[in-house]
């Protein structure tokens, strides 16, 4: 973990929310999601008052709205899923539009996609605000499993590798004429399918040796030791708190 490493999530800046240590950010979003899932459904405004926590930290850290929401579209096929809920699901009906809709369904629906939109909102900024490279180190500072650390760590980098290969592998391709236009192509597309594995697994077999001549013997040398003072979790922990009081009012009015 010693190089830096770039990805399209992350916007670039120097706001009090970037300069964050990695692990007080991770420990933040982890506790501000707890609160969430806990928080009873029938709470509406609680998860009106989380959307304004995460918009007020996406303000401090200059992220503005767009840019979360374009990262905000992996969620789409959790949304399609909670939608169709109200007409599988069985139970008490209600009839709404001309629709027949399961009572069950509509607050399963609610549910999934309140917390799953604040999960993954709050999942888009930790990304907008922190590096790869700085949340790994952030994981392995909260203790993860080394091994699962450095399988990530290898997974990140070596996926680049591999796209990397692909988008040569298609120069290449288009360089001769070639467009892959129907199903008569995909005889060709097969082989460039197993030639990039066959490339990719070689290639993996170098890093491997390469790492082992150097001292490789199971660990990654810790070459940037992230710490944080007490005022910097107290500022991480203002999210999480927040979050907190509101769960609690929620089952307390509930």
């Amino acid at each position: 973990m010693g190089a830096g490493h770039a990805h399209k999530l992350y916007r670039h800046g120097h706001s009090p929310v970037h300069t964050l240590p990695p692990h007080c950010k991770i420990a933040a979003v982890f506790c501000f999601v707890l609160a969430v899932v806990a928080t009873p459904r029938e709470a509406f405004w609680a998860f009106g008052l989380y959307a304004l926590l995460l918009a007020a930290v996406a303000f401090a850290a200059r992220v503005p709205a767009p840019f979360l929401l374009r990262r905000m579209l992996i969620e789409i096929p959790f949304v399609a899923f909670a939608l169709l809920m109200p007409f599988v699901a069985e139970g008490p009906r209600v009839h709404a539009l001309g629709l027949s809709l399961s009572e069950s369904g509509l607050w399963s629906a609610w549910n999934i996609l309140a917390k799953g939109t604040l999960g993954v909102a709050a999942s888009a900024l930790l990304a907008a605000t922190t590096e790869l490279r700085a949340l790994l180190l952030g994981l392995q500072r909260l203790r993860m499993p080394p091994l699962l650390v450095q399988i990530a760590s290898f997974m990140i980098r070596y996926g680049d590798v591999i796209g990397d290969e692909m988008r040569r592998m298609r120069i290449a391709r288009e360089s001769r004429g070639f467009t892959a236009r129907g199903v008569r192509h995909w005889g060709v597309l097969a082989k460039s399918a197993g030639a990039l594995f066959i490339r990719s697994y070689e290639r993996g077999e170098r890093v491997h040796l390469a790492m082992v001549s150097r001292g490789y013997t199971g660990t990654m040398p810790v070459i940037d030791d992230v710490t944080a003072t007490r005022a910097q979790w107290c500022h991480a922990a203002a999210l999480p708190l927040a979050a907190l009081a509101v769960c609690l009012t929620g089952w307390t009015l509930s």
